[in-house]
């Protein structure tokens, strides 16, 4: 049976860039979802702009598999103090919730219009600024999401976030917001399993792809990132919370100009573990910190004192890492007094030190703090003093 389809345009809306068109898209969604046929299409068409106040997807429908074939645009209001957003779901422009096969594609584009809220903070709007979790769009409560084509622009904070899902897949997508752009991350994973990000460019003002707690078997291939903070796992125990990260993979990506690349970051005083990760594969230019593992943040203007507890980081691969790096310390492991870093491993890796894809005769350094059962298994430069050589080479 062909699947039921349905376009906006149907259900009143208007597509001009400037009517509010936020009610004919829940009409359309109200008929796709009551659909008595197995599989529906909401269409978003190509060629129109569709103002969008805040917006949330339920799948708890009749039709089975729900495809939305975004091939327009969509805009978030510019003002701040312009957004319809009372105290319950608002943290998120465009939601997608409790959903089992959901299939979101196109050649579309979100226009997240940050600029004003990076400009003014949250003064305008302190409900929806209330929450660290805002995203353009979000994935949450879902399993057996695809995502493929669209773009993202100028997000007011993260550009996707993807939480307590499973089987998620996302691939050629294209996020971009400026490189001094606050909290702009392009894709935010937490308290999900078996997700795969692949074949995407992400230009952003922060953490590329950031992975939070609760995530296991993530899987990144073939990213391009840059400008942006790189990839990044953590925070975690923040306020001695206990979180966990563990199973990830990132193969093939490649670093432009970041302010970190891969990245391991832990509070002082939590709990939890960040563990059997492998990075693989990786190319670096213009990096000032390729390699970072940081146990050591703090609250802000607070003196940082030592604890008894920390995040355990253990049995982490890094496997032919090579590029340039314009900063002094190209590979940094301050791992905790308490609970040190363990089976750290490292082989293949050449950072040498270039600006401007030119390489010059300076040496990058490495730093090492509390770092134990870890191995240098072969040709690792700069030397990373704390790992034991091993003899097979």
């Amino acid at each position: 049976m062909e699947p039921f389809v349905y376009d906006v345009n149907l259900a009143g809306a208007i597509g001009d860039g400037e009517s509010d068109d936020t009610e004919a898209f829940k009409n359309a969604w109200n008929v796709v979802c009551s659909s008595h046929i197995s599989s529906g299409i909401f269409r978003v068409p190509y060629g129109q702009k569709f103002l969008l106040q805040p917006l949330t997807f339920n799948g708890e429908c009749r039709p089975k598999n729900i495809t939305f074939q975004i091939d327009g645009i969509l805009i978030a209001p510019s003002d701040p103090s312009s957004w319809k957003c009372k105290e319950t779901n608002c943290n998120n422009w465009i939601t997608f919730q409790h959903f089992d096969g959901l299939i979101i594609q196109g050649t579309g584009s979100l226009h997240g219009q940050g600029q004003k809220w990076w400009q003014m903070g949250c003064m305008h709007n302190k409900v929806l600024c209330s929450s660290q979790k805002a995203a353009s769009f979000a994935i949450l409560d879902s399993k057996n999401v695809h995502i493929s084509g669209l773009t993202s622009v100028d997000s007011r904070k993260w550009h996707i976030s993807i939480e307590r899902s499973s089987s998620v897949h996302a691939s050629k997508l294209n996020i971009k917001a400026p490189k001094d752009s606050p909290n702009t991350d392009g894709i935010r994973i937490q308290h999900s399993t078996n997700v795969t990000i692949a074949s995407s460019i992400i230009k952003t003002g922060d953490d590329c792809i950031g992975i939070g707690d609760g995530s296991k078997y993530i899987n990144i291939n073939r990213i391009f990132c840059g400008p942006g903070h790189g990839i990044s796992i953590g925070s975690l125990g923040e306020n001695g919370r206990r979180e966990t990260v563990e199973y990830v993979t990132v193969r093939r990506a490649n670093f432009y100009a970041t302010e970190n690349g891969l990245k391991i970051k832990t509070w002082q005083g939590g709990h939890g573990y960040a563990r059997y990760i492998r990075f693989e594969h990786i190319s670096f230019s213009k990096v000032i910190r390729p390699i970072i593992i940081d146990q050591y943040t703090c609250p802000l203007h607070q003196h940082c004192k030592n604890y008894s507890t920390a995040v355990e980081i253990s049995n982490i691969l890094y496997n032919d890492l090579r590029g340039t790096t314009n900063g002094e310390i190209a590979v940094e492991l301050s791992c905790s007094k308490s609970v040190p870093c363990k089976n750290i491993r490292m082989k293949d890796i050449q950072l040498d030190y270039g600006i401007n894809g030119k390489m010059y005769d300076g040496h990058p350094k490495s730093h090492c703090l509390n770092v134990v059962q870890s191995w240098d298994e072969g040709y690792v430069y700069p030397n990373v003093p704390c790992l034991t050589k091993k003899l097979s080479y």
